[in-house]
């Protein structure tokens, strides 16, 4: 499975990045960058596969393929911002992890903006109907 994968990928970076980080601490950020990225490999594979799904359902559903995209676009942003701020607070940049946790949100917001128009336009259609 491959949540094991994952925790064994964890696992083995925390430690090799502890043995490091008190003989070569510049190693151990080196070494923690490269398992975050393996991790968010593995992630970005099992996200890919499932991807499609998403399209179908906004097919059968109507909704259009473009506002399915700025969600999954609006959640992958989100999850990125919140584990990249994870790894800076881990080596103590934990002022900067907020900045950018900030600026995720900022960026995610201004994504949001042809869902809410489109979420708009859909009640002044329905109150016209009424």
């Amino acid at each position: 499975m491959a949540v094991f994968q994952l925790v064994g990928v964890a696992f083995i970076t925390a430690v090799a990045a502890l043995i490091l980080k008190e003989t070569k601490p510049e190693l151990a950020f080196a070494v923690t960058i490269a398992g975050s990225i393996i991790l968010l490999l593995f992630i970005f594979e099992a996200f890919r596969d499932s991807v499609g799904i998403f399209g179908h359902i906004a097919e059968i559903s109507g909704i259009d393929n473009s506002l399915v995209k700025i969600v999954l676009k609006m959640v992958g942003i989100g999850y990125l911002v919140e584990f990249s701020a994870g790894i800076l607070t881990d080596f103590g940049q934990a002022s900067l992890a907020d900045k950018l946790t900030f600026c995720g949100k900022v960026i995610i917001l201004v994504l949001a903006i042809p869902i809410i128009e489109s979420l708009l336009s859909l009640i002044v259609n329905l109150l016209e109907l009424l």
